[in-house]
């Protein structure tokens, strides 16, 4: 995330300024009416029992890692089909000591409420907590938790919802790094998930570097002040994991990694991986199915910006948002950088779309963290949605068009990938400034819509319930038999008519944060799906008939 230094501010400052005015002018700019909708986006977040309330730890000596956290994940941890939530949490630096701080998790109450369960679960653990990634590593039925800190990183086993750290025995212990955001595949198609952790920067208190936006009080420093550090590829040996980071071609000491997302960019069949880093170039790793990776970011053209430039890449998605067969991808950046929407051309080449639409128009003066793509309105098109806020208080002062707390963007898609921001139309609590970090979506009281939770970097977390939908939606649970059990890879595609949308079972994305595992697909006013096929990593295709709306459908792979 490009914090810039004093001496780069002015010339910024003008740009954006200058950039925000000729935005402001032209046709569909930041004034322009919204579009109207019956979706509203409530709050629920005191009426749920959602307590939770990030500890940055900040206490005036402008760290590093204050600025970056929480995340957040929807998971069932019982099993019971309700989506739980679980959140990430710092905790205060030696000698700061202000109040305990530790992970948490908050049980579905199946009734719109949540109630604390962190004690009896076992995830009351005070570290310095960053990011997290759902998936059964052990293929057991559950779904297991991966931690990703300041330090040492954790993995939770999930015993009929008693989490137990194993990460000592899995052979995960030993790297303290400063990881972030995470995700599981199945990256040599084994029918195990392997772990890709996304890694920052080299910091440490001892090593903490004084920086200063007016050359007097101490402020964030940007990332070029500090060394790179690699993602790491831990493969799954069937219980324990391997170190593979360099055998399988993703190591780089330059990363400066902050969101990763897995997906298939050449429609080869194996899973890829793509790592967004803060001001060095995003990276596109290719699965050759031979258990390595080849990076192609730079000649795929979605390293850089359009000018050349690495910019603060922070969260990531990726999804085939124009029904092109091609998963595109979506990057939230610094405010001045607006957010990058690679669409991929299908020839081993990315064109970033934002600069020519409404996506890159609305978001120049926003600064991004979570992010993905999902249908906020089941009408069968996929949607954006951005979670906003800024790292430094004092912005304003500095440059006036820039805020410190900011509303999220939505974006929807309003005709085969032609997006216009419906941010105002879906009620005035969506629409509120805040500074977000964490973002994920999931349909917490199993309604058929998807409603959404933010994380606050040192504040509260936010629940938004969606209501007001008319449309239908078909939810798919996948059950891998020879494949993982999650079904993480698997591409499922559904038809209505004429037309048909797909999706790839997903682990990570966003920033920091794990969306609900379940896919959900849009039906419009149609009131089944003609057809679902459920492509699996094992090569196992399954296809189903006349599926009707309204249900959540389990598809075991073979039956």
């Amino acid at each position: 995330m490009r914090r810039v230094k004093l001496f780069g501010i002015v010339a910024l400052t003008l740009s954006g300024t200058y950039l925000a005015q000729v935005f402001l002018s032209m046709p569909g700019g930041l004034q322009s009416a919204p579009p109207t909708s019956a979706i509203q986006y409530v709050d629920v977040t005191k009426a749920s029992g959602l307590t939770f309330r990030h500890n940055s730890g900040a206490s005036g000596k402008k760290y590093l890692p204050e600025s970056l956290g929480p995340g957040v994940a929807f998971i069932d941890y019982n099993g019971d089909g309700w989506q739980d939530l679980f959140f990430t949490n710092g905790k205060d630096w030696p000698g700061q000591r202000q109040r305990p701080s530790t992970l948490e998790l908050f049980r579905n109450n199946k009734n719109g409420t949540f109630s604390n369960v962190t004690a009896a679960s076992g995830l009351n653990r005070e570290v310095y907590g960053m990011g997290s990634a759902v998936g059964d590593f052990d293929n057991d039925g559950d779904q297991d938790l991966f931690v990703s800190t300041l330090g040492q990183s954790l993995l939770f086993r999930n015993n009929n919802g008693v989490f137990q750290d194993v990460t000592k025995e899995s052979g995960l212990s030993g790297p303290e790094e400063f990881s972030a955001s995470a995700a599981w595949l199945d990256y040599d198609k084994d029918g195990r998930l392997d772990l890709f952790v996304a890694n920052y920067v080299q910091w440490s208190i001892a090593t903490d570097i004084r920086c200063s936006l007016d050359g007097t009080e101490k402020s964030y420093c940007t990332p070029e002040s500090y060394k790179g550090s690699s993602a790491r590829l831990w493969r799954n040996k069937g219980g324990t994991f391997q170190d593979v980071t360099k055998e399988a071609g993703v190591y780089d000491a330059t990363s400066k990694g902050l969101g990763v997302t897995v997906l298939d960019a050449n429609q080869d069949l194996w899973p890829d991986l793509f790592l967004a880093n803060d001001t060095q170039p995003n990276r596109l790793y290719l699965n050759t199915g031979k258990g390595t990776f080849t990076e192609k970011g730079i000649m795929a053209g979605i390293a850089y910006s359009e000018l050349g430039v690495a910019r603060a890449g922070m969260g990531v998605a990726a999804a085939d948002y124009d029904r092109s067969g091609f998963p595109s991808v979506l990057i939230t950046n610094f405010s001045n950088e607006m957010l990058a929407l690679y669409h991929n051309e299908g020839n081993g080449l990315f064109v970033d779309e934002a600069p020519r639409s409404e996506v890159g128009r609305r978001s120049l003066l926003t600064l991004g963290f979570g992010c993905f793509f999902f249908d906020y309105d089941l009408d069968g098109w996929l949607d954006i949605f951005v979670a906003n806020g800024h790292l430094e208080q004092s912005i304003e002062r500095i440059q006036s068009t820039i805020k410190y707390a900011q509303p999220p963007h939505l974006f929807r898609n309003a005709v085969k990938g032609k997006f216009q921001e419906a941010t105002r139309s879906v009620g005035p609590a969506f629409a509120k400034p805040i500074v977000a970090r964490g973002a994920a979506y999931g349909d917490f009281d199993n309604d058929g819509d998807l409603d959404i939770v933010i994380t606050t970097n040192g504040g509260p977390a936010v629940l938004l319930r969606s209501d007001g939908g008319t449309n239908r939606s078909l939810r798919l649970r996948l059950a891998g038999t020879k494949s993982n059990r999650d079904g993480l890879g698997a591409v499922v595609r559904v038809r209505v008519g004429s037309e048909t949308q797909s999706a790839m079972a997903q682990s990570g994305s966003s920033y920091l944060s794990q969306s609900e595992h379940i896919l959900t697909f849009g039906l419009g006013k149609a009131e089944q799906a003609d057809s679902v096929e459920v492509r699996w990593p094992s090569g196992q295709i399954d296809r189903l008939t006349n599926v009707k709306a309204g249900n959540v459908i389990t598809v075991q792979e073979g039956r």
